[in-house]
């Protein structure tokens, strides 16, 4: 970008705005098929076994964090390091939970009887591979996930941490995870469902099945108060099973990602299913006056995980209803 164009005003005024209920429907290019292959591709890339269990910043020294992931409990914590350390959630003398035990110089004492776990095998208990990437934490589970087990996550390209300002947003609903997969491989419902946020959506692109092509290409203008928007292009990809990746192609913002993960929990007390949706925002630009924002990144963090729970109110709505008709055998697609 020039040094003219760094300095150029992002905003748009709307030219003749649409009333939500007069824009043009998406029904049609919406087809049910070419939503479910899309998942189905997705469903079949590699995982590693590797699952998302929250964002590196919740994640503070002293504090152990648990997580029940397919029916396996998980304990993580940091060590005298700040290194992540992960493994079964049962204390192996007696099944203390282990989230309740407190962290003392990097080690995790069970306050039942006082064993002390510093993340490597002891009397039974065995670690987890655990993986901090700077922005969410990752845990693999060979028994859950099944496959062939990789060395580390495959954590999709984004921007790095210090040129970036990051968020993560957490959040449950009762679906499945292809649930929340097939909601970020409907990019038509956009303009629809969430109008308060985006206007003037049209996917120029869909997936064509190939090694190159297998994303959905997306205009659409980011409302900001009124007539007033900010016009992008993005890219969706589903690089794994539980995993679609936003990528800011052209536009402001340009380079910015949002990584939406999905992780089975246990069911609830009706035996419905739970999945964790733990999506991280990395925002970014070449524009001189982003370092101020880089700066000030502690006060936008709360801003940017507020849009995003109001988005994943109706997309955990949209989900859900997925799942209830799936469960009935009465999904339409």
């Amino acid at each position: 970008m020039s040094a003219a164009g760094r300095w150029r005003v992002p905003l748009r005024l709307r030219r003749d705005p649409v009333p939500w209920e007069r824009q043009a429907p998406t029904w049609r290019e919406a087809r049910p098929g070419l939503i479910a292959d899309a998942l189905k591709r997705a469903r079949g890339r590699p995982s590693g076994n590797w699952y998302v269990i929250g964002g590196s910043r919740a994640l503070a020294p002293g504090s152990p964090a648990g997580v029940t992931v397919a029916g396996t409990e998980v304990v993580a914590w940091r060590d005298a390091g700040g290194r992540l350390r992960a493994g079964p959630g049962a204390c192996p003398h007696l099944g203390a939970p282990l989230r309740d035990s407190p962290v003392r110089c990097g080690t995790l004492i069970c306050h039942w009887h006082g064993m002390a776990l510093d993340g490597g095998p002891v009397a039974g208990w065995e670690p987890y591979p655990a993986f901090d990437d700077g922005v969410l934490l990752w845990v693999r589970l060979d028994a859950v996930g099944g496959e062939s087990p990789s060395e580390r996550p495959f954590v999709p390209p984004r921007p790095g941490v210090r040129e970036a300002v990051d968020a993560v947003y957490e959040g449950v609903g009762r679906c499945e995870p292809e649930d929340v997969v097939a909601n970020r491989l409907d990019p038509w419902h956009g303009a629809w469902f969430h109008p308060y946020s985006f206007v003037d959506l049209k996917v120029t692109g869909t997936p064509g099945g190939g090694a190159d092509d297998d994303g959905f290409a997306v205009d659409v203008s980011f409302k900001v108060a009124g007539r007033v928007v900010v016009p992008v292009r993005a890219r969706f990809t589903a690089p794994g099973p539980r995993t679609v990746v936003m990528h800011i192609v052209e536009g402001e913002g340009e380079g910015s990602v949002v990584e939406t993960h999905a992780t089975p929990l246990t069911p609830d007390g009706d035996g419905r299913p739970r999945t964790a949706v733990t999506e991280a925002l990395l925002a970014a630009s070449d524009r001189r006056g982003f370092a101020v924002a880089r700066a000030t990144a502690r006060l936008w963090r709360p801003l940017m995980r507020a849009s995003a729970g109001r988005l994943w109110r109706d997309d955990l709505a949209y989900a859900e209803r997925r799942w209830e008709l799936r469960d009935s055998g009465r999904f339409p697609g």
